[in-house]
């Protein structure tokens, strides 16, 4: 209910949904809470606020809020802590850490046996995932012009 409220524009309605689910321990209510109180739709705009429910919905196991939150550190001059986060989130099959985790091992912040382990949990989440239902949605959507993040979790 809360994702439609959202959809639609009616942030206020939206924030409380997506609390609720939030309490409950959902992890893309958790995501897309933090995103409010980034942009303040809905809701003031609140840093930490946002920092809270980035950091649960990684917890939780939303593989592009790990990937934010390694984003953050990046920014923050935390490479290590950002290599971190980014490797369990290509753990998770998040496309972007697995691409950052590239980058980090070419500049020699990953070792070899890392980057190989997050290749292969990777290519395990990655298949995971795969059905011919999902492909049929996929296909639907790519026809529709959606993106494959609208599939996913992030």
């Amino acid at each position: 209910m809360g994702m439609s409220r959202l959809d639609e524009g009616n942030y206020k309605s939206a924030s409380e949904y997506l609390s609720k689910a939030a309490e409950l321990g959902d992890a893309t209510a958790h995501y897309n809470l933090s995103v409010m109180y980034r942009e303040g739709e809905g809701v003031e705009k609140d840093e930490k606020k946002e920092l809270r429910h980035l950091e649960e919905a990684a917890i939780i196991g939303h593989p592009f809020a790990r990937h934010i939150l390694g984003v953050t550190e990046q920014r923050k001059g935390r490479r290590n802590r950002a290599v971190k986060h980014w490797m369990i989130a290509a753990k998770l099959g998040e496309d972007d850490s697995l691409e950052n985790v590239k980058m980090a091992y070419r500049c020699g912040l990953v070792s070899k046996e890392d980057l190989a382990s997050a290749l292969r949990a990777y290519q395990a989440a990655i298949d995971a995932t795969k059905s011919p239902q999902r492909d049929e949605v996929e296909a639907a959507c790519k026809g529709l012009g959606l993106g494959s993040r609208f599939l996913s979790n992030s």
